[in-house]
């Protein structure tokens, strides 16, 4: 029990250590793993035993015999569950063909390139040497977030390396599981035919399986077949049956299938998704904090130093600098990517849980079977992966500025609400060149943004999980243009901090119109209108128009008429190519002439140049 709850405790502990200092929870979980487990067993226990011991002589310990294998093959599946809900469609519109590159024939030239490299560095057979690259084949999600949230990238950087961390698990979870069943498999004589037999039904039946109960799941939850507060504990139960169910159809399918069922369900219309996306990934960091404590303790001493020796240099630096910027140049050629874009996601590419759990588990298997080298799978993996993360966690800011794809100015802007006069006014700046993305807790007004090819998201903004979307980091204006004064002052005072690096604003309220001091409307979306007034002035005439302004005195008439004419609404000032609010372009002291004003609703001639001459 002492030992349980110890797990559980340090874990958490850890997780709030990455959070604080911001860097992957990978790191502090292994570190502390590997202290109770074999460095705890060499330097500080008596007897020679360690203070959390998973499994001891495969019968004893917290999970004796098969059961390690089990949780960890369970909590696995949850964990890619909740990655595969994650995955949009829409975010890979521009990046598609480079993902699908990446995760085919990237895999392909890491597989290959580890495999041999491992095979003539450390004397491994190609058997076990193919099994590692197999394993490292993975980047993972649950480190590539932590270290690209605090990174201000172009948004195609940050998709690719976020869809290929997530895809890639199955992949390279599968191409592992083939070559650790080839070397199982008494004599090699029917590997071929073996292998794909076994591929095909991993295919068949990982997306049958996941296709199917996604599509079942979200019949049962839309048609309120399931009570509120048993929808979590169903979810997670059917995610469960999915990986068993696939898993005794066709072994290791499990994996591809609960992916399958994630990606389905996060890219269809479930009403209770957000809901659900949080219980999962509040499961995934409690398994994650537990996984990884248990695979490092599992690690004994003698295995750790199978890695002291010049070969585990060797191999790593081959790994990280020559096979990875192979793989990734080969598979971004002739893309849009710029060539130093493609220099960073060649230097990230850290591993995570899938590899060092499933390293664990064949490397147990193999070593219980008798296989010659198998002692090395296990360190070697937890080396890249440990190595990796440490490297990108450390370098990867740094690096992005060297190489120039650190934005020197985030000039992204996010616009809280999404109804019809915010799509207007999107869909206008995103015509000028401006990066746009919306985000609102109604469904329908998403939906009719993504019609109308906008970047829009559902979102609470009550949830702080908003800041760990790294699709946002080049945001650097905040736009609060919702009915509720509440909600737009609760986006200002919340979140500008991480989006309004050069500006926040919002409506102002009907008794902010009126009462408002001169330093209180620097923070106003328009100098005096409120959402009802915006909102009439687009049903008068829902169209942008555009005004030259030549002088000082023509921007002064034309925001006094502004100020008497109820259904016209400035907006933006252009100027020197730059496009500012009427507040942001106040307070910056612009020269006032020689500029172009948009606004919305009723045309107002030009009454300001008359009276300009007068």
């Amino acid at each position: 029990m002492l030992e349980l709850a110890g797990i559980i405790i340090l874990g958490i502990l850890a997780q709030w250590f990455a959070w604080k200092f911001k860097i992957p929870a990978i790191l502090p979980l292994i570190l502390i793993g590997l202290l109770v487990g074999p460095i705890a067993a060499e330097f500080f226990s008596e007897d020679g035993t360690k203070w959390i011991e998973p499994i001891w002589n495969g019968k004893k310990g917290l999970f004796p015999g098969e059961s390690l294998y089990y949780f960890v093959s369970l909590a696995i599946s949850i964990i890619l569950f909740e990655g595969g809900l994650t995955l949009k469609r829409n975010e890979i519109k521009n990046v598609g063909p480079v993902i699908t590159k990446l995760i085919t024939i990237g895999s392909a030239i890491t597989f290959f390139g580890a495999g041999f490299v491992a095979h003539y560095i450390f004397n491994l057979g190609l058997e076990l040497s193919f099994l590692f690259s197999g394993l490292i084949i993975v980047t993972g999600p649950t480190v590539i977030t932590p270290i690209l949230r605090n990174i201000p990238l172009k948004k195609d950087i940050s998709t690719v390396l976020k869809w290929e961390g997530i895809l890639i698990d199955p992949i390279g979870a599968l191409v592992a599981v083939l070559v650790f069943e080839f070397i199982s498999v008494d004599g090699g004589g029917g590997f071929t035919k073996t292998a794909l037999i076994e591929f095909g039904k991993i295919l068949l039946f990982g997306t049958t399986f996941g296709f199917t109960f996604a599509h079942a799941l979200a019949y049962a939850t839309n048609k309120k077949l399931i009570p509120h507060y048993l929808l979590n504990v169903v979810s997670l139960s059917t995610v469960l049956l999915v990986f068993v169910a696939s898993e005794i159809f066709a072994h290791e399918s499990g994996l591809l299938a609960v992916v399958v069922m994630g990606m389905v369900l996060g890219n269809g219309k479930l009403n209770n998704l957000k809901e659900l996306l949080y219980f999962k990934e509040s499961l995934s960091v409690l398994l994650i904090s537990i996984l990884f404590i248990l695979l490092s303790a599992n690690i004994n001493i003698e295995d750790l130093m199978l890695l002291y020796t010049w070969k585990t240099a060797a191999l790593f630096a081959v790994v990280v600098f020559v096979i990875r910027p192979l793989a990734v140049f080969v598979s971004t050629r002739n893309s849009k990517l710029k060539f130093n874009e493609k220099l960073f996601i060649s230097w990230v590419g850290p591993r995570g849980i899938v590899a060092a759990g499933i390293a664990s588990l064949f490397g147990s298997k193999l070593l219980k079977q008798g296989i010659e080298g198998a002692e090395y799978i296990t360190p070697l993996v937890f080396m890249i992966v440990l190595g990796t993360v440490l490297l990108n966690a450390t370098t990867a800011r740094f690096f992005a500025r060297a190489i120039g794809v650190f934005l020197k100015k985030s000039d992204a802007i996010l616009f809280v609400g999404a109804s019809n006069p915010v799509r207007l006014i999107a869909g206008y700046l995103r015509d000028k060149g401006k990066r746009i993305i919306l985000i609102d807790s109604n469904q329908n007004n998403v939906e009719l943004a993504l019609e109308e090819n906008l970047e829009a998201f559902k979102e609470d903004i009550y949830d702080d999980e908003i800041t760990n979307n790294i699709e946002l980091n080049d945001v650097g204006y905040l736009i609060a243009l919702t009915a509720s004064d509440m909600v737009n002052q609760h986006a200002l005072t919340n979140f500008t901090e991480f989006y309004g690096e050069h500006g926040a604003f919002k409506l102002a309220s009907s008794e902010e119109v009126i009462e408002a001091t001169e330093k209180e409307r620097e923070g106003f979306f328009t100098p005096s209108d409120d959402y009802i007034n915006l909102s009439e002035a687009y049903r008068e005439n829902p169209v942008i128009h555009e005004v030259k302004i030549e002088n000082e005195l023509e921007y002064n008439n034309i925001l006094e008429l502004f100020s008497k004419e109820e259904k016209s609404i400035p907006l933006f000032i252009e100027k020197d190519r730059g496009i500012y609010l009427i507040a942001e372009f106040e307070r910056d002291n612009k020269v006032k002439e020689n500029l172009l004003l948009s606004y919305l609703g009723k045309e107002i001639g030009d009454n300001y140049k008359s009276s300009s001459k007068d």
